[in-house]
């Protein structure tokens, strides 16, 4: 393991962290308010142990796989530590727990929040709140990639941090690493900037249009208002979020794709077929059950909250436009259900992910077949019209049971720690680990995270990164092999 080259790394980690606050700044200079020194001095003690961090342990080896798990790791733990200074320096989040609480759940699109009143905290903070959704929604270490020297494995880091599914897929599209990356910020930069200019378009505050598309397109969920997206009461707002959720979950590829003309790449997409298929299927469903029982009065407006709401969850954004815990049970049922499946692999969303869904319904119906009704068949299990390897099904099925067993035994932790009631245990557990925000029970999206115990919530946090890390590059480090030469 090359120690002083993940030193070197946190440092150009840290470093970017401090220059990110320059833009929070400017906004706390622009509005006038008590967080400009706050922010300054936070930036300032980053850059303080950062720069020699970079300068010091400048040895440019080739980083291995084991390098790049535990810079993942310890890069997002490093990161939701130092950028919650701001806070604690204000005195808007004084506790260390609940500031790292916060920015865990900023970086890693979670959007689950400790803060009541949003609305007090200054601009300047808000805006950074809502800026490690911005730097977290394409993955914070694929950004610090591109400032790396050439030969540092930077495509190792990569994979250890984002979603596999453009190794499942075997999707690429550019020869060097660092191009790859560059593309995806510019296409993820430019939706960003699209929707800013379509909430901005409808009436929406700048500041607010930007803070919530940085919490669109990431998925995340954090707004600058106390209700969220609720405040505005706007169908025109709900329907442009609800445009650009979606779009943040889809495949980052196909939008590449898209804009070379590749329209058969787009067409033989499976995942791209089968999410969009979910999608409708789900807001079909929940609409035409609260229009039913007379939620509300119109088709169109159980539309309009309905395929709001189910895009939320499905997308892991975690956005509210009404409490849809007083909706009916069967309409919530489906909502909980879509808490489970998630966006399309390669998104800035979490979740388990379509692509997993679709191998494991193709391994069942392959294994059926072939034991039960066609045993001389031979079978293949084909994603993008090209046949899986045996490993990346393994891998799929090992995924899908893992978060299986992590949701059941985090809910079971949670009812011990904080003797709370098992519908909001579980949902605490399937909100944070599934990186979604809003819950059921006392997590639901009229309430938030701050009754929970100083231990529920590292716990959860906890759940956030692993969840974010696609659970296999956080629990390698558990095995005491990791750490043999």
């Amino acid at each position: 393991m090359h120690v002083s080259s993940i030193i070197h790394v946190l440092g150009v980690l840290l470093i970017v962290t401090g220059c990110s606050m320059l833009v929070p700044a400017i906004c706390s200079f622009f509005y006038h308010e008590p967080d400009l020194l706050p922010i300054i001095f936070a930036a300032l003690i980053i850059l303080s142990v950062g720069l020699p961090l970079w300068r010091f342990f400048r040895k440019y080896n080739e980083l291995n796989i084991k390098d790049s798990i535990v810079i993942a790791v310890l890069g997002w733990i490093v990161v939701s530590a130092v950028s919650g200074l701001p806070f604690m320096i204000h005195g808007s989040i004084p506790s260390f727990t609940d500031a790292f609480f916060e920015m865990m759940s900023g970086y890693t699109t979670t959007g689950a929040t400790i803060l009541t009143e949003i609305e007090s905290v200054p601009h300047g903070l808000l805006f950074w709140r809502s800026e490690t959704h911005l730097l977290g929604g394409m993955g914070f270490l694929t950004l610090t990639i591109i400032f790396l020297p050439k030969g540092m494995g930077g495509l190792r880091i990569f994979r250890a941090d984002s979603s596999p599914g453009q190794v499942i897929t075997k999707e690429k599209f550019k020869a060097r690493n660092k191009d790859t990356i560059m593309v995806l910020w510019a296409i993820y930069l430019g939706l960003n900037l699209l929707e800013t200019f379509f909430l901005s378009l409808g009436g929406m505050s700048l500041f607010d249009s930007m803070c919530h598309a940085f919490g669109t397109i990431s998925t995340s969920g954090y707004s600058p208002k106390n209700v969220g997206i609720g405040h505005y009461t706007n169908a025109y707002f709900d329907w442009v979020i609800s445009l650009f959720m979606f779009l943040g979950g889809v495949n980052f590829i196909i939008f590449y794709h898209f804009l070379c003309g590749d329209w058969k790449a787009v067409k033989t997409n499976t995942e791209f077929s089968w999410y969009g298929a979910v999608t409708l299927f789900f807001c079909v469903v929940v609409s035409l059950i609260i229009w039913r029982e007379n939620v509300y009065s119109s088709i169109f407006e159980a539309a309009r909250y309905g395929t709001f709401q189910v895009i939320s969850l499905l997308t892991t954004t975690g956005f509210g436009t009404a409490d849809y815990e007083q909706w009916p049970q069967s309409a919530q049922m489906f909502l909980y259900a879509v808490c489970f499946v998630g966006p399309s692999a390669g998104s800035t969303g979490s979740g388990i992910k379509i692509v997993y869904f679709v191998i494991v319904i193709k391994f069942i119906h392959a294994f059926t077949r072939k034991n039960f009704s066609q045993p001389l068949t031979v079978t293949s299990i084909r994603i993008n019209q090209k046949p899986l390897d045996s490993m990346i099904i393994s891998y799929a099925v090992c995924f899908f049971i893992i978060n299986i067993i992590m949701v059941l035994l985090g809910g079971c932790f949670m009812v011990l720690t904080d003797n709370m009631d098992y519908v909001t245990a579980m949902s605490s557990v399937i909100a944070t680990l599934m990186n979604i925000g809003p819950g059921f029970g006392d997590v639901g999206p009229t309430k938030n995270y701050a009754f929970i115990s100083n231990a529920g919530k590292w716990f959860l946090s906890g759940n956030m990164m692993v969840g974010r890390l696609e659970m296999f590059s956080a629990l390698a480090i558990l095995y005491p092999s990791f750490w043999k030469k």
